[in-house]
């Protein structure tokens, strides 16, 4: 993949660009395996590769510049800003969407945030893209909502030339530092979240909910854990940080007992109305602590689904795996050191198979996947 920008050395978030992709997929192999024990046998999976270029389903732009002539990108250390509206991870057709939010962005006076001077309004926009429709979701981030009732005015003209945004939302974020969003959200238009679907499985994804940003990568990932779980022939599972419900929803049919644990209720949210829409009766999906669920629970299912944020599973999880012994353990990672980590820590298991998938291109990041199998005492 060539991008001019990384050329030029405006842009280093592909770290790896420079390193020919099969040569990437190597190293990220070698990194995941010298992890990972080597004093017993396990299936070591081919790794599941990506699309190079026009991957992502989402922009994340740093707003700078003038009202009048607003740069989408990214600002340097030393403050310049850089236009990544020809990003070439980004598909065909966001091309078209950018020009109209920079003429958007003038029309409405949605001064951008100065970092330095602490003025502006405009931090961020936000855009998704659901791949299956082509429907988007734009969201901007403000410092405030003083420009709120001027952005609602020019909202029509916006939609009249972009009608595939279906859902558009503002975001408070009133700190002074480099935080991408604040909790607080306020939806401007009649359809709250936005709809996708993965194999067949209907999602959805709301404006500040977890969604995987490599939709083809990621269709792969929960259609191999649907796969690997209906090999262990079970009828009972937990699916703990299940988000909008992706990875549970793979692994259940009509008669599975499933029950996902999720601290965001807007995932929650989705996660319910992905089941009823596949006609799931003995799924029950529900906004808690993951560790604090488990720890609470002595009813024991065949196996548990973790799917945590980089930091791992907790130590108390750990524990209570370890003490009610569930049959089967499927852990999905954005960090192998953490997972490994973890690993250690389940004593009472041995890793039956691991796989990597090309989540993050161009990086040293990717997902794996590991299925955990109880050992006979």
């Amino acid at each position: 993949m060539q991008c001019a920008r990384f050329s030029a050395g405006d842009c280093h978030s592909c770290e790896w660009l420079s390193l020919a992709y099969s040569e990437q997929i190597k190293k990220k192999q070698h990194s995941l395996l010298a992890l990972l024990p080597e004093d017993y046998a396990f299936d070591k999976l081919a790794p599941v590769e990506s699309q190079q270029a026009q991957f992502r389903n989402k922009a994340k732009m740093v707003v700078s510049g003038s009202v009048e002539k607003p740069v989408l990108g990214l600002k340097t250390r030393e403050g310049v800003a850089v236009d990544l509206c020809e990003c070439p991870l980004y598909p065909d057709s966001f091309t078209p969407i950018f020009p109209i939010l920079k003429t958007f962005i003038a029309r409405a006076g949605l001064v951008p945030y100065d970092i330095e001077r602490r003025r502006g309004e405009l931090k961020f926009i936000l855009l998704t893209e659901s791949r299956s429709n082509g429907t988007m979701m734009l969201r901007f981030v403000l410092r405030s909502e003083k420009k709120l009732e001027q952005l609602r005015k020019a909202l029509p003209w916006l939609q009249e030339k972009l009608p595939q945004l279906a859902v558009i939302s503002v975001n408070i974020q009133p700190v002074h530092m480099a935080i991408l969003e604040g909790e607080k959200e306020i939806i401007l238009t009649e359809k709250t979240f936005l709809d996708e679907s993965f194999n067949k499985i209907p999602l959805h994804i709301r404006p500040r909910g977890f969604f995987q940003t490599n939709p083809v990568v990621a269709s792969s990932l929960y259609a191999t854990a649907g796969r690997w779980v209906r090999e262990l022939n079970i009828s009972h599972l937990w699916d703990m940080f299940c988000g909008s419900g992706g990875f549970g929803l793979h692994c259940a049919d009509k008669l599975t007992q499933l029950t996902g644990i999720e601290i965001s209720p807007e995932a929650i949210e989705c996660a319910r109305l992905s089941a009823y829409e596949l006609g799931l009766e003995h799924v029950e999906f529900q906004a808690l602590d993951s560790t604090g669920y488990a720890l609470a629970n002595e009813l024991v299912p065949e196996l548990v689904l973790v799917n945590p944020p980089r930091r791992g599973i907790s130590e108390a999880l750990c524990g209570y795996l370890n003490k009610m012994k569930p049959r089967f353990i499927l852990y999905s990672s954005c960090n192998a050191q953490t997972m490994v980590k973890d690993i250690q820590q389940l004593s009472h298991y041995r890793i039956d198979r691991v796989q990597l998938f090309d989540m993050f291109p161009h990086t040293a990041h990717y997902e794996v996947l590991t299925l955990l199998v109880l050992q006979d005492s």
